[in-house]
């Protein structure tokens, strides 16, 4: 994380290194800096920088992002939140219609922030032109008192994150300047005239970018949680292999090693992803910037999708990873279980994660449509171009597999990549009978939404196997490479296993015996590896913050000093025994 001591001017940041995944000492300002500045950068002009971005940057202006309403979340277009403009004052008039339209959930907003971003719809003329964004002062600069028209508060506990002040926002006739909707592409001029986006998109751009972010926090929450497992498990020794003989690392049981192993592999997946969306979002921007929208879609889709690809599956992970700690696992010492309920949210915010994948699904049905219709797709989805020579024919029950080299990262790229297009097309047709029987498109894409969600799936899963597998053709050293190829091929095997009835479909795979024999014969490779795996994330203590995955190993001493130092047990004799125990006992 940049500080203001770094950079002559911040405004020349990138809006990626306001880093989404921010030190716990950050987290009230986590929206202000993974949000409320990142939407400045984005979406602000010039003017609108000089006023709002250096008092934000220092601090003075401390911001949240006003957007899920109380009734209304991930279908955005359902927010009720209104910003009406007055071309009298020349001013925007927000306000809160219903009790569904009450801004529920940004973090900060409770008790920190003194401005928030809030989308709204936005009325000019009589007329409505959808979420726009919008720069309101909710509190005093100089009292923190809320402003005139805003009722303000935190929300109360949650699951988790209960040091961030999650908050409402009720707006009642509240008036700013029109100088404070934020206007780089949508514009309103004084009379009330509405100049209308290049893109529809842009609006969400700060959603795009958080879901692009959320990638590489996924990597991060289970890098953190593979390495507390894996270290703990050379730690800890239980039972026998063979009677008589010292009790051996759990890591050496084979049960152990296929609890762990595949999610190692997968945390090495998902970083590699993390660094693709982050390096493709910063390529799409500037191509943003210069005015080329071609790829926004696209965009909008891979980061919809890979956000609740990578979030379900890093939540299932770390609870993996908990289990296989046994019960020191459930010991907040062991940091775990403050991992898990950190992250679960995930799942939920910046869009509910099948909502998202039937929003990736819009994108493949499209795109497959344009197929048909004789059009060349380029980019991630260029895949469904061979679509046409691989027709989904129904296999008899006694068809033979076709036979692939399952220790071929190569091949199995290829089978993932089938896979992917053969439930696109299965779903696409899934609508197009609906349609046959006189349903709706509406009613056609609800009834075929689990076909729907299958495919988003299928194409996420085969974006990172072939990312994880691209990126292996840039590493040099010959012994990283052997490891990481190890890693890549246990990763696609364990999906394989994980969707045997999808491949099975796809008619392409080895028997499952073989299958199995091959990744345990990884899991015996990579045991040597393991540790030096996870010490290669390069987390530090202070930020792993786990007593069970210390670097030095020393974890029994640590466990006895952390439950010395609770507060329950700072005094040998507590007063609860003398006001609560001690009078029990008299009257026994």
């Amino acid at each position: 994380m940049l500080c203001s001591a770094e950079v002559s001017d911040p405004r020349i940041i990138q809006a990626s290194e306001c880093d989404f995944v921010i030190r716990q000492t950050d987290k009230p300002l986590d929206l202000h800096l993974g949000m409320f500045l990142p939407t400045l950068l984005n979406q602000a002009t010039p003017e609108q920088m000089d006023r709002f971005f250096m008092p934000a940057w220092n601090l003075h202006i401390i911001g949240t992002y006003a957007q899920t309403e109380i009734g209304h979340g991930t279908h955005l277009r359902g927010l009720e939140t209104t910003a009406t403009y007055d071309p009298a004052t020349q001013e925007f008039v927000l306000n809160s219609p219903t009790v569904s339209s009450i801004k529920w959930w940004p973090g900060g907003l409770g008790k920190t922030s003194n401005h928030a971003i809030v989308l709204a719809q936005l009325y000019t003329r009589g007329n409505c032109h959808g979420l726009h964004a919008f720069i309101v002062p909710i509190r005093d600069m100089s009292t923190h008192e809320p402003l005139p028209g805003i009722v303000v508060g935190d929300i109360g506990p949650k699951f988790g994150f209960n040091e961030v002040d999650n908050g409402f926002l009720k707006l009642e006739n509240v008036r700013i300047p029109r100088e404070n909707m934020l206007m780089k592409y949508a514009k309103v001029e004084p009379d009330g005239t509405y100049m209308k986006p290049p893109s529809a998109k842009l609006t969400y751009g700060t959603m795009v970018f958080i879901r692009s972010m959320i990638v590489g926090a996924s990597a991060c929450a289970l890098s953190k949680a593979c390495t507390i497992a894996i270290r703990y498990s050379a730690v800890r020794h239980q039972s026998e292999i063979r009677p008589g003989e010292p009790e051996p690392q759990i890591l050496d049981y084979q049960t152990q090693q296929h609890k762990l192993f595949p999610l190692l592999a997968m945390a090495y997946a998902f970083s590699f992803v993390g660094q693709y969306m982050k390096a493709t979002y910063h390529r799409i921007t500037e191509d943003i910037n210069q005015g080329d929208f071609s790829e926004m879609p696209e965009l909008h889709a891979l980061s919809a999708g890979l956000k609740a690809f990578t979030t379900w599956a890093t939540s299932s992970a770390i609870e993996v990873c908990r289990m296989s700690c046994g019960g020191h696992g459930y010991s907040r010492c062991s940091a775990l279980p403050d991992i898990y309920v950190e992250f679960t949210p995930m799942c939920t915010y910046e869009g509910e994660n099948t909502v998202m994948m039937l929003q990736t699904a819009r994108y493949l049905v499209k795109s497959y449509r344009q197929v048909k219709d004789g059009q060349q797709l380029s980019g991630i989805v260029s895949y469904l171009n061979e679509a046409e020579h691989r027709r989904v024919q129904a296999q008899p029950v006694t068809a033979r597999p076709t036979v692939v080299d399952i220790n071929d990262l190569a091949s199995l790229v290829e089978v993932y990549k089938l896979r992917a297009a053969i439930l696109v097309e299965l779903a696409t047709k899934s609508i197009q009978e609906e349609l046959q029987h006189r349903k709706s498109q509406e009613d056609a894409w609800n009834n075929s939404a689990i076909d729907l969600v299958r495919a988003s799936d299928a194409h996420c899963h085969y974006v990172v196997v072939k990312l994880f597998t691209d990126k292996l053709g840039e590493i040099g050293d010959t012994a990283v490479h052997s490891v990481l190829s190890s890693l890549a091929l246990l990763y696609a095997l364990y999906g394989i296993t994980q969707n045997s009835g999808d491949f099975l479909q796809v008619r392409k795979i080895l028997t499952s015996i073989h299958q199995l024999s091959v990744s345990l014969e990884l899991l015996s490779q990579l045991r040597p590896n393991a540790v030096a795996l996870v010490d290669a994330f390069d987390i530090h203590d202070k930020r792993l913050n786990s007593v069970l995955g210390r670097y030095d190993g020393n974890v029994y001493e640590q466990m006895f000093e952390w439950a010395r130092r609770s507060p329950l047990n700072s005094t040998e004799v507590h007063e609860s025994f003398h006001k609560y125990l001690k009078p029990l006992r008299s009257k026994l």
